[in-house]
């Protein structure tokens, strides 16, 4: 069971040990007759938590109750559709991820764009999705030492996450290529191009 911390009249955060069981949370919250019955107004995952925003008759042991009575087929995220963004694999950090892994580049371009990912949380910038189903092969730190600018449309891979640069922002990951897709609309009913449970495949171009 999470910890839950108070947020104010109107939400509570709960606090969970591993990504994998905010996923599973998620999933049986999504589906749970609070948001059904309108208690729950929106569920915002991140790594470890799920901020639970209601209308302010929710406790965290409301919460918690539909979390200890959920079954494990409930515990899994439906499947989102799948988007595909084609990429220009020229980014500034190719070769360095190449030689770190020890492949030729053309070798991680084929394991990038060989999985298919899945949008696990938002977060660091509007339209900025953590993107799980990166090949082990290619799982690296950030960099020691961040850019101050890495320009919108980079798709980039850190830490076990591959993520697209939504805007231009300062940026820690290592930069494979890039793509012209719009990751964020403010103007669209659904600004995030990929939100929480969104499947990816990148497209090489």
């Amino acid at each position: 069971m999470p910890t839950v911390l108070s947020c104010g009249p109107r939400a509570v955060l709960l606090e969970f040990a591993s990504l994998d069981e905010v996923i599973s949370a998620d999933a049986v919250l999504s589906a749970s007759d609070l948001v059904a019955g309108g208690r729950v107004l929106e569920l915002v995952p991140a790594a470890r938590t799920i901020l639970v925003v209601h209308d302010g008759t929710l406790t965290g042991a409301d919460a918690t109750d539909v979390l200890a009575t959920a079954t494990a087929v409930e515990h899994r995220r439906p499947a989102g559709d799948v988007v595909e963004i084609g990429v220009h694999y020229d980014g500034a950090d190719l070769a360095e991820v190449a030689g770190a892994t020890g492949l030729s580049v053309d070798e991680v371009v084929a394991r990038h764009s060989s999985g298919l990912y899945t949008c696990a949380f938002c977060g660091f910038m509007p339209g900025f999705s953590y993107l799980q189903g990166l090949d082990e092969v290619l799982w690296l730190p950030r960099r020691a030492t961040p850019r101050t600018r890495v320009p919108a449309g980079s798709v980039a891979i850190a830490a076990g996450f591959s993520a697209v640069y939504p805007s231009d922002s300062p940026g820690g990951w290592h930069l494979l290529g890039r793509t012209d897709v719009r990751l964020w609309d403010p103007e669209a009913p659904i600004p995030a191009l990929l939100p929480p449970g969104t499947r990816v495949r990148f497209v090489p171009r």
